[in-house]
């Protein structure tokens, strides 16, 4: 009986034991991070108020997500605009920020706070990288940017892909066109071309299939949540795309080019040298509209391709059922002329060269489809997404959390900074101001028809030195 009563006790422990440990909530996994990054791309789409563009699966995601519409980069440049999102830090203004920085690790010889992603790392995520999220596509230094031992972000990736293809290494794809043809010199590689095939012909096909791969792999695993970057090439120069993108634009009135006359007066007006470099067939977009509108529509052609990229992805994410705890963001790299000011390339501190698209979405959303004209910079990215997961925000940060202005559109946003070399900008509600190095001044009013076509700052000294106290605070 002895034996059969303790028998009977250690059954009733072990179902008491057994139902306790059925009726445990098990812990909610942090939300998973797609970030696409899109290189060159205006914010000229339909989710921004821009009807002639095609591109159905950004829009759509804009839709069901938040956007952002005076969004603003920290530079008109690839290299320094991906620093500002990695880092979450003003830095340098040239293209090789990012390896400055890293040389910085490698030397030890002053504290280097963590990237982005190797934040999100030491706090249990998975990262990965595909294609340019940093300047360089694969984040690699060398020759060909495929040298394994030059690393442009140290202990950040636990990945970091750039499939090339038939483009034999990341530099070849970079400015890669139809059927693995390579940039040697610019001079002899067009400007534009529209090729027959399917989007493998180019070099985002490529990109997109690895970024698929990765995140079906990635979606699998359900120990830990994963930090996916893709970077997506196109529209950046040359403008090469399948030609049934192109065709999409057959017969489409495309909008006048606002303000397209070369600024009077001392600005960061340039000659766009990088577009003119490529072969152009000796024609110039400033003194041919035929011609600019070729450009133009080749430009809207490579946005519609890009867009065909974010739509499979996309569609991995949710076929994969991962979507249900992915938070979501695509981001511009920056802005791009075309035309006006007689600009066409970014580089400037102009509007054009600085505004760029930013969609979110995320788990919970509570205000789809929802927008906001809150100015908010790209240095805001690294703080939200800390906000958006739970994790700390690290206070070496220098942008804001947009959380509260997720959860309420109509919340004010704050001035957004950006630089060139000898240059640096600030962005208001209403004013630009661009500081140059000796001191000069422009001011710009975008409550007025001219907006930054007339220099108004001799006419309001008080404004400026208010704008000038506030860029240097925040630069410093």
């Amino acid at each position: 009986m002895k034996v059969a009563a303790m028998a009977k006790i250690m059954c009733l422990v072990f179902c008491f034991l057994l139902g306790s440990s059925c009726n445990k909530t098990p812990s909610k996994q942090k939300p998973n991070i797609l970030l696409i990054c899109v290189d060159d791309l205006r914010p000229e789409l339909k989710s921004f108020g821009v009807e002639y563009i095609s591109a159905p699966n950004i829009d759509d995601l804009g839709a069901n997500g938040f956007t952002f519409q005076q969004h603003f980069v920290n530079a008109p440049s690839c290299g320094p605009s991906r620093y500002t999102l990695l880092t979450g830090l003003y830095g340098p203004p040239g293209n090789n920020a990012l390896f400055l920085r890293a040389k910085k690790i490698e030397e030890g010889s002053e504290e280097v706070h963590p990237s982005m992603p190797e934040w999100f790392k030491t706090h249990g995520y998975t990262t990965v990288s595909v294609g340019k999220v940093s300047h360089h596509p694969g984040g690699r230094g060398g020759k060909d940017w495929n040298d394994s031992t030059i690393i442009e972000m140290p202990n950040a990736w636990d990945k970091h892909l750039m499939p090339v293809a038939e483009w034999e290494h990341p530099r070849g794809m970079m400015h890669g066109l139809a059927h693995g043809e390579i940039r040697i010199n610019r001079n002899e590689m067009d400007v534009l071309q529209a090729v027959k095939g399917d989007d493998n012909i180019y070099p985002d096909g490529a990109i997109t299939d690895e970024a698929l791969h990765q995140l079906g792999a990635l979606a699998e695993n359900n120990e830990k949540p994963f930090f996916l970057a893709v970077g997506i090439i196109r529209p950046h120069l040359p403008f090469g795309t399948p030609k049934s993108y192109l065709d999409r634009y057959d017969g489409v009135q495309l909008p006048e080019i606002q303000h397209p006359e070369k600024p009077e007066g001392k600005t960061t007006w340039h000659k766009s040298g990088e577009f003119m470099a490529y072969n152009r067939w000796g024609k110039d977009p400033n003194t041919d509209s035929v011609f600019a509108d070729e450009v133009r529509r080749h430009y809207a052609a490579c946005v519609s391709y890009a867009d065909a990229q974010v739509g499979k992805i996309l569609n991995e994410l949710k076929r994969s059922g991962a979507d249900k705890n992915t938070i979501v963001i695509l981001w511009g790299d920056h802005g791009w002329h075309l035309g006006e000011h007689a600009i066409w390339g970014k580089h400037s501190l102009f509007e054009e060269s600085l505004h760029s698209p930013l969609i979110m979405h995320y788990p919970g959303m509570k205000n789809i489809g929802s927008q906001t004209d809150a100015i908010v910079e790209t240095l805001d990215i690294f703080p939200t997404l800390c906000d958006l997961t739970g994790i700390d925000i690290p206070e070496f940060t220098q942008g804001m959390s947009l959380k509260q202005v997720l959860e309420d559109p109509n919340r004010d946003g704050h001035p957004a900074i950006a630089y060139r070399s000898n240059f640096s900008t600030i962005r208001t509600e209403t004013h630009r101001m661009t500081l140059h190095q000796d001191g000069f001044v422009e001011l710009y009013d975008h409550t007025t028809v001219e907006k930054e076509t007339k220099n108004i700052a001799d006419q309001h000294p008080e404004l400026v030195e208010k704008l000038k106290s506030v860029l240097n605070a925040r630069l410093q």
